[in-house]
């Protein structure tokens, strides 16, 4: 049985109860009228970019096969099942729901919340060695997706991914897309007004950087082996910590279990470069990904701050920094940090 480890415990402002309410709910609230096209992508927009961010899909192919696959939320498997992408049974070991589909009363993955048939979705798609070529695509290539996904045989109807890419046309999906690409998520979800983080099912001392989740590694952990204790999906620890496969992690190592943000805190505005820093440390100190840390600062991947230089952390620089060119060896070495699977 596939069990989902990572939950939400949210402090919510009063705007944003009835938005909980939709997400988390089981079936619509006594005499709501059903969803809405545009409320179903109110709803769950942000939970859309928070995958694209996770885990490398576009939040517009998202959401517009949550529209179409999930009737905007109206439909039976939605409402009864919470499955939100007409994903079947398949090798699931959880809880099913039945409904005519291709054929009569065909098995179909059923979820406790919209959340979790979310997660699933992401899951799915980053497992199945079909889907495999969809990411090396351009995470902005909302089109080349839609074919994608129809080619790997996602779906039956023929005309998939002209359905796709109508919706999010229409509507614009693409929008959210370029906020998670342009570091703008943080921001957008701050103006929610909604604070969140992520708990896992682990002894081990999580603590919290930037409102981030991190832990500090221990002797003997591995990429791996903190991945299989957290419940994490394959590449998560790689992606967020810009480490690269078979890396060698030091008791005391900071690891992040969500992706770093595009800022520091506040109150963190500039850091002093001490002797030996990397740019990759300081990205690690502040929780602050590593490719907007270098844009800030208008230096170039691979290149190193001198030893008692500033580095911007929350707002871009406006002269360039001196810094040392990378020797051929530090400069391989830092390229490696970004190579991943899907």
């Amino acid at each position: 049985m596939i069990r989902l480890k990572l939950t939400y415990r949210a402090v919510i402002r009063p705007a944003m109860l009835l938005h909980l309410l939709i997400v988390l709910c089981p079936r619509p609230l006594d005499g709501q009228q059903n969803m809405t096209r545009e409320m179903y992508i109110k709803t769950y927009s942000e939970l859309a970019m928070r995958e694209m961010s996770r885990v490398g899909i576009p939040a517009s192919i998202t959401l517009a096969q949550g529209c179409l696959e999930s009737n905007n939320g109206n439909s039976t498997l939605a409402v009864k099942g919470n499955n939100h992408f007409g994903i079947k049974c398949h090798d699931w070991e959880g809880k099913k729901i039945y409904h005519n589909d291709d054929k009569r009363k065909e098995c179909f993955r059923s979820y406790a919340s919209a959340y979790e048939s979310y997660m699933d979705h992401s899951l799915f798609l980053t497992t199945k060695e079909r889907y495999a070529s969809l990411f090396t695509l351009n995470p902005h290539d909302y089109r080349g997706w839609a074919k994608g996904l129809k080619e790997a045989g996602y779906a039956t109807a023929n005309n998939y991914a002209t359905l796709l890419i109508r919706i999010i046309e229409e509507h614009e999906l693409y929008r959210y897309d370029l906020l998670v690409l342009e570091g703008e998520l943080d921001d957008y979800i701050d103006s929610l007004g909604v604070q969140e983080t992520v708990s896992y099912q682990s002894s081990r001392r999580i603590l919290l950087n930037n409102n981030i989740e991190y832990i500090l590694t221990e002797p003997g952990d591995t990429p791996e082996s903190l991945r299989t204790e957290l419940g994490l999906y394959k590449n998560e620890l790689y992606r967020y910590n810009n480490l690269y496969k078979g890396a060698r992690l030091n008791p005391g190592t900071i690891i992040y279990l969500q992706p770093k943000r595009s800022k520091a805190a506040i109150g963190n505005e500039i850091h002093v470069v001490e002797e030996g820093q990397t740019m990759y440390d300081i990205s690690q100190i502040y929780g602050i990904k590593l490719k907007h840390l270098y844009r800030k600062n208008l230096m170039s991947e691979g290149e190193q701050p001198l030893e008692g230089s500033e580095i911007y952390l929350r707002r871009k620089k406006k002269e360039a920094l001196l810094k040392l060119e990378p020797t051929q060896e530090e400069y391989e070495e830092e390229e490696m940090q970004f190579r991943f699977d899907f």
